[in-house]
């Protein structure tokens, strides 16, 4: 005959402290949330027990604009008229007028070395201004 007394292995708590998971049936201890055997929650987490969440949110940052025509952050530029750089592209594009226009003096010069990037750039730059509002920032 078996002892049920006798001394518990040394990886199992006291009996008293012990419960059966829900899903493999092995003994776990009472506190568990998840079973020690098979890895499955076995009950919800406490309710009572809140979470400690620490938020370190120091953002100073405003969205004062101080000159509308001129933004830092360039969501607003200079306002230009579409029609002025249209026209520009279409009679001078090839050396760069509507560039300058706009106060892109580096692609200005590019253009006017380039033949307006070899007149490419001319017919893409047209198509893209026909597409923009009035007026558009530049």
């Amino acid at each position: 005959m078996e002892n049920h007394n006798a001394t518990t292995p040394a990886n199992e708590a006291p009996a008293e402290h012990l419960k059966f998971c829900k899903h493999c049936g092995g003994k776990i201890p009472e506190d568990a949330v998840i079973c020690t055997l098979c890895g499955r929650q076995v009950e919800s987490i406490r309710k009572d027990e809140t979470p400690n969440i620490i938020i370190n949110n120091s953002n100073t940052s405003s969205n004062v604009n101080t000159n509308v025509n001129n933004n830092v952050n360039g969501f607003m530029g200079r306002p230009k008229n579409k029609w002025v750089s249209l026209v520009l592209c279409f009679f001078l594009g090839v050396i760069g007028a509507h560039k300058f226009y706009e106060g892109k003096t580096g692609m200005g010069l590019l253009y006017l070395f380039t033949g307006g990037l070899f007149f490419v750039g001319v017919v893409i730059d047209f198509i893209a201004l026909l597409g923009k509002p009035n007026p558009y920032y530049v």
